[in-house]
Order: C-alpha cells, then sequence, then structure tokens
C-alpha cells in the first residue's frame, strides 16, 4: 500500500492564515492605498505607577457605557440604512462560512446575492482610510475593483457592491448576474459532461481571469467548479469567478505551508514538499476543473491521480 504523507490543511473559515515565517505574504499585502494597519491606530498606553483614582475609574467606566451605546446606534442605523436600500429574498446556498440568499436593490430592482457571514468566520484586522474595518474578502473584493475597469459585471469576479460590518456579523452585497447557474448544475445539465469546444471555452475565460487575479497580486484558493457561474443569456457563456472567502494576497515568491481551499484538490508539490506557492496552484485548479468539465461523473482528487488510480483520457 503506498504510504502518503500527512496532509495539514483547513477547508472552512480559516482564522488568519498560518505561514512560513520571514517567506510568506500578508493576507493583505497590497493593499497599503486603501487599508491602514489597525494595530499602529491602536498602540498599548502605559499605566499611571500611582495607581487610578476613584474618579478615573468612574469616568472610564462611563465612558465605555457611553462607547457601548454608540455602538448600538452605529449598528442599528446601518441594518437600518441596508434593509432601507436592499431587499432579500430566498435562500441561495449556506456553508461553513455563512449563508448567500437572493435580493435585489430597492431603488431600480438590480438582482444581488447577500452573504451574511457569522463575525468568528472574519478574518478581520485592518481598517480602510474612513476608519471601518475590513474582511480580507472585502480587501480583495475591493483591490478588484479599483484595479479593473470599476465597472459592475465587465470582469470574470464578481463584483462587491457594498458590506455592512454589523458587529456579530458581515453582510456582503455582490452582484447577481441572471440568468446564471454554476458550472457543476451546467455540466449536469449538458448530460455530466462538456464537449471540447465547449469547455475551451470556459478555460480560455478562466485562464484570463486567473491572469487578471495574479496581475492583483490576488490568490483565490478555491478555484473549482462550484465556484465558477455560467451566465446563460447570450449564445457563448459567459464565466463569473465567485467566493473569495478564503483568498489572500501573495507576493512574488511567496510560499505557504497551510492548506486552504478544496482538499481533494491539494496541489501535488504538498505531497513532495510540504508547501505550495499562489502560481503553480491556481494552474493545477484550472486543470482540475477542465479533467471535470470532460469527465462524466468522475469527482477529481489529487492523491488518487499521484497513485496512478485516476485515468485521464
Amino acid at each position: 500500500m503506498d504510504k502518503e504523507p500527512p496532509v495539514k490543511m483547513k477547508t472552512l473559515c480559516p482564522p488568519a492564515p498560518r505561514m512560513n515565517q520571514g517567506r510568506s505574504s500578508d493576507p493583505l499585502e497590497g493593499c497599503s492605498k486603501y487599508v491602514e494597519d489597525v494595530f499602529k491606530r491602536s498602540g498599548k498606553r502605559k499605566s499611571d505607577p500611582e495607581g487610578e483614582g476613584p474618579s478615573r475609574k468612574t469616568r472610564r467606566r462611563t465612558d465605555l457605557k457611553d462607547t457601548k451605546k454608540e455602538t448600538r446606534v452605529s449598528v442599528d442605523a446601518l441594518r437600518a440604512q441596508f434593509q432601507a436600500k436592499y431587499k432579500e429574498d430566498k435562500m441561495l446556498g449556506k456553508g461553513g462560512c455563512g449563508s448567500v440568499f437572493a435580493g435585489c436593490r430597492q431603488t431600480d430592482n438590480l438582482p444581488v446575492a447577500i452573504k451574511h457571514i457569522p463575525k468568528e468566520k472574519v478574518f478581520c484586522r485592518q481598517v480602510d482610510q474612513n476608519g471601518r474595518r475590513l474582511s480580507v474578502e472585502v480587501a480583495v473584493m475591493l483591490k478588484l475593483k479599483t484595479g479593473g475597469s470599476g465597472s459592475v459585471g465587465t470582469s470574470a469576479p464578481i463584483s462587491l457592491l457594498d458590506w455592512y460590518d454589523l458587529g456579530h456579523e458581515l453582510i456582503l452585497v455582490l452582484e447577481r448576474p441572471v440568468p446564471c447557474i454554476d458550472l457543476l448544475t451546467y455540466i449536469e445539465a449538458n448530460g455530466g459532461s462538456l464537449q471540447e469546444e465547449q469547455a475551451k471555452i470556459i478555460l480560455k475565460q478562466l485562464v484570463e481571469a486567473a491572469v487578471e487575479l495574479q496581475h492583483n497580486c490576488i490568490f483565490h484558493r478555491d478555484i473549482k467548479i462550484e465556484n465558477i457561474l455560467i451566465e446563460t443569456g447570450s449564445d457563448v457563456p459567459r464565466v463569473r469567478l465567485i467566493d473569495f472567502g478564503l483568498s489572500c494576497f501573495f507576493k512574488k515568491g511567496s510560499l505557504y505551508r497551510v492548506f486552504y481551499g478544496t482538499s481533494a484538490h491539494v496541489p501535488p508539490e504538498w505531497y513532495s514538499r510540504y508547501a505550495y506557492r499562489a502560481g503553480p496552484t491556481t494552474v493545477w485548479q484550472l486543470g482540475v476543473v477542465l479533467f471535470e468539465t470532460l469527465h462524466s461523473r468522475a469527482p477529481f482528487e489529487t492523491s488518487m491521480f499521484l497513485r496512478k488510480k485516476l485515468k485521464i483520457s
């Protein structure tokens, strides 16, 4: 029996990613144009060697109560703003990182997807220039927006329209193309596999999307058929990339030693070096997508492929 190395993986909603010290990038590296490190804003103060008098303690307790009250008012105002601007409808999906609902913008009935992420599933340690805390997912999508055309629906990655930090949860309002289905459903609707010409059209667009991500130093980490939407409103299917919840920023040469993504699609170098890089991993994931579009009901597993138990025809 072939012996496999132990695989250290995380597949659902990680905390701050653990990287190889000295060689891996911070998840928000490259966002300096619009984010500031929150730790620079909140240095620890030295304690008073003489101790605090009763009046100072009382004042602090009062200030704390006022702060909590202001926070509640702010959150209530944000929730009211969200509810006034968007109408939420049926659930589209639910996973370990939260729930996604269909909805629309009330002013013009623009279809949107509304993603609710519980606070404990949000990796967030930075703030924007206005003092708002940012999750990595929000920072990545803002980078895509500023690094691209800036217009909704003009690039493969889905666009972020709004976000609301309500304390106990983060709400993302995302573009929702209509009509569209995910690639898995699209494959099943076409008999379980696609013709090569169909697969070429989809793969070409995915490669272009990967180039755009690389240009913006963004590592998606989990490109798979479930995270790809196909717009079906024209004769030629159009690819849209979704779910940047595991994504991060990278620098050239960044080396990762904790895998985030779909464990079945771990890149082969993981089994030999227990490490992986953004570019080669993205290429591998695109290859997995191509395999699953062409092979009827045959989900890909890297370990099976390396043991030569998975045939590629």
